[in-house]
């Protein structure tokens, strides 16, 4: 009798392992989607902020006044330095590795790393209003030869609150779709957490 319960324990203990494993595994994979959901469409858009980087770059020598070449720095310096911020901190959390280490130690590096990309998202934000302003200079001159501030147009009272109005909105809905991915990807972390210390 002993001896069949012996092997009973040590079926019920391999069974056990195979069902922890089988559950880190697929919180892993939950996790992984969560993170893809916020680097796939921040991928896609630092591919575009390089490509518009490139372009200004390529017509740099149509900036011929002062103010065009401090619009063409601080934008080209926009696009090439967020999405590279962006990028590293989305790394640093898709770093988060389960079988590493312990459950607390894998929650503080996420943590880390999801500080470190919100903190990015909201430096982004309040420089995107200079970089209103600059694109439209820029826009300005680099695809049609025109100096804005020399135009006796009213594009300025239509293009900022326009453009400042799209950024609030679409600002406001990409960071609360990112921080509700972010919060299920540390929610599956604590629940983890949660069922190895029970």
């Amino acid at each position: 009798m002993k001896i069949l319960w012996d092997e009973m324990s040590i079926e019920v203990n391999k069974q056990k392992l195979l069902t922890d494993k089988l559950i880190l595994q697929m919180t892993q994979e939950r996790f992984n989607n969560r993170i893809r959901s916020i680097s796939i469409p921040e991928t896609i858009g630092s591919i575009f902020c390089f490509a518009i980087a490139f372009y200004i770059l390529v017509n740099f020598n149509k900036l011929d006044t002062w103010y065009f070449l401090a619009s063409g720095i601080y934008t080209v310096a926009y696009f090439l330095v967020i999405p590279i911020l962006v990028l590293m901190a989305i790394k640093k959390m898709k770093k988060v590795n389960f079988g590493n280490n312990n459950f607390k130690q894998t929650l503080l590096d996420f943590a880390k790393g999801k500080n470190q990309f919100f903190f990015v998202q909201k430096i982004s934000l309040y420089l995107s209003a200079g970089l209103i302003v600059t694109s439209l200079i820029l826009a300005g001159k680099i695809l049609s030869d025109k100096d804005i501030f020399m135009e006796n147009g009213t594009v300025w009272f239509w293009y900022i609150p326009l453009m400042v109005t799209f950024l609030f909105f679409f600002s406001s809905w990409g960071l609360k779709h990112y921080r509700n991915k972010a919060k299920q990807a540390e929610n599956l972390l604590k629940d983890l957490e949660n069922e190895e210390n029970n």
